[in-house]
């Protein structure tokens, strides 16, 4: 970058003065040494305008990586007196440091700029090609303060605002991005990681080394490398506006834009709107695991519906998706079902319309005729949309399997696992039941459903155990002042994997061979501690994990520049064979936002869960 801008701009130094640089003033940090003072004669090219302020690029560059050569002035009057490609000279300005929220990153600017003089005009405005006129981004390491690890406990334990750490763009990420703030760039190459969001914000990578690239063209994060490589572009300056379309995976055109801080992250204001170059050609595949019809291959689903009401447009969507794409699993673990009268909090707690609704939606796209399990919750005892009572359940096809000995637990009964006198195996008090339900920790969360059942050909009984625990809310930006960033809910997480790992473990103390599989929503990712909590305890094993799913093609989820797995499938070492299949079908994924049904993609397992005569025996302390 340095030896560039040294170049192009060899034919201007008559211009300059013996003032502070662009440079010295941004300094080598993230908080200017200047922040609050004034300062004098300061020279730059005008490369681009907005509607409240320009950027300018220093004439005298620097041969330091680490400091920012551009920065942005802030006044709503100056881009009438000046244009793109002027070089100008403001007589004073005062250094600031700005963001708009306290767990933001802040972003240095001169405000109040006064004496603006154009020195010459039309001159040469050269984006840097990142990765060509710059160094490359890092792909694993954030900051120097996360301890290696963004997810590590606990987190907030500095702020980059405080410490102001000398930037290594070389090494980290966000010292990276922050050493080429207010700078004109160009992504060459870009491709679209996931849909827009609501104000059309695109995440991207372009033409330089990434990790963590999985089979549709995204990036998926893994323990300590969520993807730092990745840029967000935003708004345009010139007031067009960027596609709804795109997806993860669709070609854009080069991006062209300035470097800033917005909003919690680094981001590409691009000079005009993206364009979709390519677009992706994936669609979603519907799994090929089919079941065999009998306990020596049933296949078992799970699937965040996303608030699911009887009168939701999207139900005939979910049903129709059950029954194509994951071709009417046997046993079908769902989260947020909503009350039958949606997110009206009208003190009905009942889902036993919203779940026959789907029943019938899905025998009307060509599948089963499906029974349901599940357990209402305490009015507004359980999170979610308020008045909507979401809460998990399952639907399950009665020829093939059926609940063992049903004895439904209230909404406040705690389930135990009870152990049989003559055989030593375990059961439930309650079948299907809650686990715990009284525990403070699951305050304003869904508590596990856990059940126990039969196969119809099958020699011994299995365990479910359906999960949905406390979200994300509250976290701050991977991207923000806070190191390591706040894991929101990760406490309570921890409390909930914990309680639930209990129960599970009981089981399998009782019987080392009890077939079990723990589900669902997890809101947390495999290799973060509520969940190597949950495994160490419970005993069970990640199913990604225990087959080998290539890392990077581990995701049921798309947020900020990451794919990643929040909904999971546990197992227990007896379902750990090599008869144990799993997939995740990405009908959420890989499409464009019109196409987005739940903001989860579900996911596929068969095993062989029959069990043997043996296997019934007693086996725990005689």
């Amino acid at each position: 970058m340095k030896g560039l801008l040294c170049w192009a701009l060899a034919g201007l130094q008559p211009l300059l003065s013996a003032a502070l640089t662009i440079a010295e003033i941004n300094g080598n940090r993230y908080i200017s040494s200047y922040n609050g003072k004034t300062v004098n004669d300061v020279t730059g090219l005008v490369t681009a305008k907005s509607s409240a302020g320009i950027y300018i690029r220093s004439t005298t560059p620097d041969d330091d990586e680490a400091t920012s050569e551009s920065i942005y002035v802030f006044s709503s009057t100056i881009g009438e007196s000046v244009d793109v490609g002027d070089i100008i000279t403001l007589d004073s300005a005062k250094v600031s440091e700005y963001r708009s929220s306290n767990t933001y990153m802040y972003l240095t600017e001169l405000t109040n700029p006064r004496g603006i003089t154009v020195v010459s005009s039309n001159n040469p405005v050269t984006p840097l090609v990142i990765g060509k006129d710059t160094l490359s981004p890092p792909t694993e390491q954030f900051t120097s303060l996360d301890g290696g690890d963004i997810y590590s406990v606990p987190n907030a334990q500095h702020n980059i605002s405080a410490v102001n750490p000398v930037l290594k763009p070389a090494q980290y990420g966000l010292d990276f991005w922050e050493s080429l703030t207010g700078e004109l760039v160009t992504v060459k190459a870009p491709t679209a990681l996931k849909i827009p969001s609501n104000y059309r914000d695109t995440w991207v990578i372009g033409d330089w080394k990434v990790t963590g690239k999985n089979d549709a063209g995204s990036l998926t994060m893994s323990a300590k490398d969520s993807n730092p490589e990745t840029i967000l572009i935003g708004s345009p300056l010139d007031s067009t506006k960027n596609p709804t379309t795109t997806k993860l995976g669709d070609a854009l055109d080069d991006i062209t834009g300035i470097l800033t801080n917005a909003y919690g992250f680094y981001t590409i204001l691009p000079l005009t709107a993206i364009k979709i170059k390519s677009p992706s050609r994936l669609t979603p595949p519907a799994t090929n695991l089919l079941s065999s019809g009998s306990c020596n291959g049933l296949t078992v689903g799970t699937y965040n519906v996303e608030n699911l009401a009887p009168t939701s447009a999207h139900m005939p969507k979910v049903a129709s998706q059950i029954v194509t794409y994951l071709k009417s699993p046997d046993l079908l673990f769902i989260q947020e079902v909503q009350d039958d009268t949606g997110a009206n909090d009208d003190g009905v707690v009942s889902a036993n319309k919203t779940l026959a609704t789907l029943i019938s939606a899905i025998k009307s796209a060509g599948g089963p005729t499906y029974d349901y399990v599940t357990i209402e919750p305490v009015n507004d005892e359980d999170g979610g949309q308020p008045g909507g009572n979401i809460r998990t359940a399952y639907l399950y096809n009665p020829s093939l399997l059926s609940l063992k000995n049903p004895n439904p637990g209230s909404s406040t009964d705690a389930n135990e696992v009870i152990v049989d006198a003559e055989t030593g195996l375990p059961g439930l008090k309650f079948n299907p039941g809650r686990v715990d339900p009284l525990n403070a920790a699951w305050k304003a969360t869904r508590k596990p459903l856990v059940a126990e059942w039969i196969a119809k050909d099958g020699k011994k009984p299995f365990f479910t155990v359906n999960v949905h625990m406390t979200s994300k809310g509250g976290g701050s930006s991977v991207h923000g002042d806070v190191r390591p960033p706040i894991n929101g809910g990760v406490a309570k997480r921890t409390q909930q994997a914990e309680i639930t790992a209990k129960f599970i473990s009981q089981i399998l103390q009782a019987d080392p061979a009890a077939r079990v599989i723990a589900a669902g929503d997890f809101n947390e990712f495999a290799f973060v501690k509520p969940l190597t909590t949950f495994a160490e305890v419970s005993g069970l094993k990640e199913l990604d994990e225990a087959l080998n799913t290539p890392v990077e093609n581990r995701y049921t989820y798309s947020y900020d520049m990451n794919a990643q797995a929040l909904d999971h499938m546990y197992i227990s070492p007896a379902l750990a064979s090599s008869k144990s299949k799993f997939q995740h079908i990405h009908v959420s994924s890989w499409v464009t936002a019109s196409a987005v049904v739940s903001d989860h993609d579900p996911s596929v397992a068969l095993f062989d869960v029959c069990g043997s005569a043996d296997s019934n025996k007693r086996v725990h302390k005689l």
